[in-house]
């Protein structure tokens, strides 16, 4: 059964299915059972309808006839010599996960330089993005910077203008964060009801590391900043674009910028910045300023070209909402999720990534009819503020179509919106700051569709 058969011919015109409230079939009810009891009977059922590949001989199992030659037959890396230390002094993934790797959209339009690639979110574990993994948008292409003739710079309202090399930077006392980094156009295709088919695609420009470097309000203070009349500062990158953002000074006065130079235990890449950047946690991306060459401190935002043109979001009554730079609570189920394909009925685990700009997360409900009837996932540990945290949520699936979704709550009571109530406060011509509720449709034949549901 396929999405029209669900909602009985009242899908929406879109390029993928887009489903109203009458038109979602209910699925199985959850039983109220334990956990344990619940996937020890999953996994019964699903071995009840396989063929045993065990026989029994006196008790135990032995391998039937024609048996798995990969358990019968001692492979080479068994019986044989392996390599030595790489030849290049730098690890590298198995030959047998190339197709992990960040993508760009075809739906693009393309260009000599791509300025946008995609993190394969529905491949990841755990809350860290690998840094070789981590997306990418660039606003002039990006460059592998000399260190040793990169400078930093503070002026405007401070006692003394002053000037940084990296190696005096990284003389300094530094600290080390983990924190989620989303592009304020994340999953924006589905404001313009383009349904692009994966996890992938959808929301694949966020990604979570350990940043190191200096926090920006002690490099302010050797400067002798203005705190008090200073309310603002203006980062400018040192790429071609000269990405200019306003940063207000109550994020920088609480310790949580930082100016880095380190990601993932190594230094930055040079696709993320190298060998400086800023990092504003819970802020959008194009604020974290990459190549990182000047901040100025001020007394008023700076309406910046990237401030007074772009990112901003367009209102039903044709005002723009500008400054609008914290992300706010989100989540998405990754496993199972579009493109993805179930094999057989049975047991699954649903998994996910949840986040929120205005601290940690607090709860995450899954729902696998659409919205009907939530459960309570499991949030994994750490739980961290402004970082990503992942959910796992046990899952039987009975082989009938079914719509999965994740909700998420953090700690200051927000709670993830459908697009029916996200709609009806920013309408419909919005490109930024979409952090409506995703849903994935689970068909009888076992593959999943991004589909709509308002």
């Amino acid at each position: 059964m396929n999405a029209d058969n669900i909602n009985s011919g009242r899908v929406q015109k879109a390029p993928e299915n887009f489903l109203t409230p009458t038109g979602i079939k209910e699925v199985f009810a959850e039983g109220k059972k334990g956990r344990r009891d619940f996937i020890r009977n999953a996994f019964a059922a699903a071995a009840a309808g396989a063929a045993a590949p065990m026989a029994m001989a006196q008790g135990n199992p032995v391998p039937v006839e024609g048996g798995d030659p990969n358990i019968l037959n001692l492979p080479e890396h068994t019986v044989g010599l392996g390599q030595g230390v790489a030849v290049e002094g730098y690890g590298k993934p198995s030959k047998f996960e190339a197709n992990l790797q960040r993508r760009q959209s075809p739906g693009l339009t393309q260009t000599t330089q791509a300025s946008v690639s995609f993190a394969p979110l529905q491949s990841l574990f755990g809350i860290v993005t690998p840094s070789g993994l981590h997306f990418e948008r660039h606003h002039q292409g990006w460059w592998d910077i000399d260190p040793s003739k990169h400078r930093f710079m503070i002026n405007g309202m401070v006692k003394k203008n002053m000037v940084f090399t990296m190696d005096e930077i990284m003389r300094l006392p530094s600290v080390s964060r983990f924190a989620f980094i989303e592009c304020g156009a994340n999953t924006a295709t589905e404001w313009g009801n383009v349904a692009v088919p994966t996890v992938q695609y959808t929301h694949g420009m966020i990604s979570c590391s350990e940043f190191t470097g200096v926090p920006l309000i002690t490099l302010l203070q050797m400067a002798g900043a203005d705190l008090k009349n200073g309310k603002f500062v203006l980062a400018e990158g040192g790429d071609g674009s000269s990405m200019t953002r306003t940063i207000p000074m109550s994020l920088i006065t609480s310790g949580e910028v930082i100016v880095a130079y380190g990601q993932n235990g190594e230094m930055l890449r040079p696709e993320n910045g190298y060998p400086l950047r800023l990092v504003v946690p819970g802020v959008q991306g194009v604020s974290w300023v990459k190549y990182l060459r000047r901040v100025e401190v001020g007394d008023k935002p700076y309406a910046a070209k990237d401030e007074a043109i772009h990112y901003m979001d367009l209102q039903p009554d044709g005002t723009h909402r500008q400054y609008t730079n914290l992300q706010e609570v989100k989540s998405v189920v990754t496993t199972p999720s579009g493109g993805q394909v179930l094999l057989d009925k049975g047991f699954y685990n649903i998994t996910g990534l949840a986040w929120s700009g205005k601290g940690k997360i607090k709860r995450v409900d899954v729902s696998t009819d659409g919205g009907r009837n939530w459960r309570q996932a499991r949030l994994e540990t750490p739980v961290l503020s402004k970082a990503l945290s992942r959910f796992n949520i046990d899952w039987v699936w009975d082989g009938k179509p079914a719509i999965i979704q994740s909700r998420a709550r953090d700690d200051t009571g927000h709670v993830q919106p459908t697009y029916q109530q996200l709609r009806s406060v920013r309408g419909t011509r919005s490109i930024y700051h979409n952090n409506a509720i995703q849903s994935w449709l689970v068909q009888e034949n076992g593959e999943v569709k991004n589909v709509q549901v308002s």
